[in-house]
């Protein structure tokens, strides 16, 4: 891998240090990432790859109820 230098003001590096720590990342993995995941694109439809990897996951269980539009407006 090839190093690259960036400029970033003050507060848009303690926010980026601070988002990273917070997601048990480095830095340099985030910015290595988030260009992988928006420059570096397999296929059009890598999104919802992404997309179903994160929801399987999530490990999220309905148990087979259905939701209706007006249910989530009662919330």
């Amino acid at each position: 891998m090839k190093n690259v230098t960036i400029a970033l003001d003050d507060q848009t590096l303690a926010a980026s240090r601070a988002y990273a720590s917070a997601h048990h990342t480095s830095l340099n993995n985030l910015i290595r990432e988030l260009l992988r995941r928006t420059v570096v694109r397999k296929s059009r439809t890598a999104w919802a790859d992404e997309f179903l990897e994160l929801a399987a996951k999530a490990g999220g269980d309905s148990q087979g109820r259905r939701w209706k539009r007006e249910d989530l407006y009662r919330a």
